[in-house]
């Protein structure tokens, strides 16, 4: 009953998004993956506007289901990743579009959802982690004392998640709230690079700085013409690039580096 309302959720929001649209099944599926508060929302919602294509949002039986699929064998994974996506498409009507599936979490089954759809593309887009965290402390999704749950069900607050090194699921519960947030940003990032080539990787604050450039990439990735991609690419909001300079106090900085200062030097930030 509970993956019936969660494919139902989707299907709703594919039908604001665009309607249906029947016929054969295009298994030229996108997945938009990367760090919560990275841009994938964007990403995804902007990919999903071209023509031919439609944008799933986060399909939630699928991001329901991450926390277990993580731990099966990838062949097994891949199986249960495709029966969800097909279900899903199939019930929002839109087989004949190429489909855009933006959940974050799909980082961490990159391979397997690669797997179940060997004809997909994979966009990996990366933002400083110390803006992630500036706007993750905002959204309080990782702070000790939060309640409630997201659209999939799954808990919000400081317990520790299934992506958390088993060693060191206790500390996680207990640090503070910005070491958690770049926890969370090193962990996304390092499991959306393990693709390596088959993904394509992109930063936010390239897009910022010049959406037309990075529109050309990504067309050309994906195949298809750059112009239309560049206008909508063209809306982003660049005012957030290098917010932490003045939102994070030098205590919380120090959190940071010390959690993923050395994925951010790898990255260049």
């Amino acid at each position: 009953m509970q993956g019936a309302l969660l494919q139902l959720k989707t299907a709703a929001h594919v039908v604001r998004r665009g309607g249906p649209r029947l016929g054969r099944a295009d298994e030229r599926m996108v997945f938009v993956v990367g760090s919560p508060r990275s841009g994938t929302t964007f990403l995804g919602r902007s990919v999903g506007s071209l023509p031919g294509f439609v944008d799933l949002g986060e399909v939630a039986a699928l991001k329901a289901a991450i926390p277990e699929l993580a731990g099966l064998p990838e062949e097994e994974a891949a199986a249960r990743i495709r029966r969800t996506l097909v279900r899903t498409r199939r019930v929002a009507l839109v087989g004949s579009r190429r489909a855009v599936e933006q959940t974050p979490e799909t980082a961490y089954v990159a391979a397997a959802a690669a797997c179940a759809f060997p004809e997909a593309s994979v966009l990996h887009i990366v933002r400083d982690g110390r803006d992630v965290v500036c706007s993750l402390l905002d959204q309080g999704w990782l702070s000790a004392g939060r309640g409630g749950r997201d659209d999939a069900g799954l808990a919000y607050g400081a317990q520790a998640r299934f992506w958390v090194e088993p060693e060191r699921r206790a500390e996680f519960a207990v640090t503070s709230d910005a070491r958690r947030c770049a926890w969370a940003w090193r962990r996304y990032v390092s499991a959306g690079r393990t693709l390596g080539a088959r993904a394509y990787e992109l930063r936010y604050e390239q897009l910022a700085a010049d959406p037309a450039a990075v529109a050309d990439g990504v067309a050309a990735h994906l195949g298809v013409p750059a112009e239309p991609l560049a206008e909508a690419l063209g809306k982003v909001h660049a005012e957030s690039v290098g917010r932490y300079r003045r939102d994070l106090t030098a205590e919380q900085l120090a959190d940071v580096e010390d959690e993923a200062g050395e994925l951010l030097r790898e990255l260049g930030y």
